[in-house]
């Protein structure tokens, strides 16, 4: 079916009150460009060969891209714009790179000041003695699984720290074109591989990380608390 004959579809939900900004449905893939191209190519020097990205799937807003931006952090900084679904690394002079991500789901969120502390390429991922004795499945992994393709931590991580003191909160790759600007993690902040290894090459231990709050997806309820400490350890406990 052509777009022509689908704009009247289109117009009629939006009358309706039915309307979306998400057109992954139409089977519409987005348009690309040569940086495009570049940028999420196949890398096949990776310890783990890492496929081209889907850029059909992957939102234009999403894709890594320097943009204007105004802060009054210094370059070199990292923002996690937990609401707009952005990581900016700071150039300064009005200006930052930005990358698209995944976040925490509700309740499970985090937010504040830190330092990236420590930085894994193919990190290892330990489940937490909680989470192996609520899935059997993790069992196989209580001592660590070690970094590949199937590891939720994907190609690089970077380890949040405030006061020398571990978060459990991670940057890190594993995200898809498809999940890119929901909240889908349990509270890591999460990018795809291409994006992972690009910003893992540009920040050095030591660089300063701001995560904005989220107000809808902070509400905490005690349920949800006592979650954020089995979650973050599930998704970013890593040896």
């Amino acid at each position: 079916m052509s777009f022509r004959r689908l704009l009247p579809l289109c117009l009629a939900l939006s009358l309706s009150g039915c309307a979306t900004d998400n057109l992954d449905w139409l089977g519409i893939a987005h348009d690309v460009t040569d940086a495009d191209r570049r940028n999420y190519a196949a890398l096949e020097r990776e310890r783990f060969p890492i496929a081209a990205a889907d850029l059909a799937k992957l939102d234009p807003k999403f894709r890594r891209q320097q943009v204007a931006y105004k802060t009054s952090e210094p370059a070199g900084t990292i923002v996690v714009d937990t609401p707009n679904r952005y990581l900016y690394l700071v150039s300064g002079d009005g200006r930052a790179l930005r990358y698209g991500i995944e976040v925490g789901r509700e309740g499970f969120g985090w937010s504040g000041a830190a330092t990236i502390a420590r930085k894994a390429e193919w990190p290892t991922w330990t489940p937490p003695a909680e989470m192996v004795a609520r899935d059997p499945r993790t069992a196989p992994f209580a001592k660590g699984m070690p970094g590949g393709p199937e590891n939720p931590l994907g190609a690089r991580a970077l380890y949040l720290y405030q006061g020398g003191r571990d978060t459990l909160y991670r940057i890190h790759g594993g995200g898809r074109p498809s999940t890119l600007g929901k909240a889908t993690s349990s509270g890591c902040i999460r990018l795809l591989d291409h994006d992972a290894i690009d910003l893992f090459n540009r920040v050095p231990t030591g660089t300063r990380t701001v995560v904005l709050i989220d107000p809808i997806l902070s509400k905490k309820t005690p349920e949800a608390e006592d979650g954020i400490r089995h979650a973050a350890h599930e998704r970013g406990a890593a040896g």
